[in-house]
């Protein structure tokens, strides 16, 4: 976890009159010890291997606290679940390829979807902030040879896969 999280979390706390708990400190240790996206459902999981006495409601207050802090994005990737993405601070540029056979996630860059962005926002008169994209696509693996690992895994695990940096 970064100094620059730690401090605006400190700052976005004082400013709302809140303090600092244990289980709140447990919680935002879990979810930025890595960059992976989550659920409230896995990041419960994770936490009750460290932390018995979070509960969901707290889980829930502390993802919401973060979010309007800005250090942490609630993204979309198609699957019905609220999924939170920590890996988006100073990235104004969010961009997810999903599998729609497997669920794999493909966390992705791409400098001229950043061109577009201030093309079209300047040219209607707004200035840029941020830009997310989600696109949605069929795993080129499975058309080709009929064989995925990935919908294997999926299947097993019965959820979508974690996201992969590219």
């Amino acid at each position: 976890m970064t100094s620059e999280i730690l401090e605006r979390l400190d700052a976005f706390i004082k400013m709302k009159g809140l303090r600092h708990t244990p289980q709140r400190n447990a919680i935002v240790e879990v979810i930025f010890a890595s960059d992976e996206h989550f659920t409230p459902d896995e990041l419960f999981e994770k936490l009750r291997t460290t932390d018995a006495q979070t509960s969901r409601a707290t889980i829930y207050r502390t993802l919401t606290l973060l979010t309007e802090a800005g250090l942490l994005q609630e993204i979309d990737l198609g699957d019905g679940q609220t999924t939170f993405d920590p890996n988006f601070l100073n990235k104004p540029s969010h961009n997810h390829l999903v599998c729609v056979d497997c669920g794999e996630v493909i966390e992705f860059e791409d400098g001229h979807l950043e061109v577009l962005n201030d093309c079209i926002t300047r040219r209607l008169g707004f200035q840029p902030v941020k830009q997310s994209l989600r696109i949605e696509a069929c795993c080129e693996e499975l058309r080709s040879s009929r064989r995925c690992p990935n919908l294997i895994q999926a299947r097993v695990e019965r959820k979508r896969l974690p996201a992969k940096k590219q």
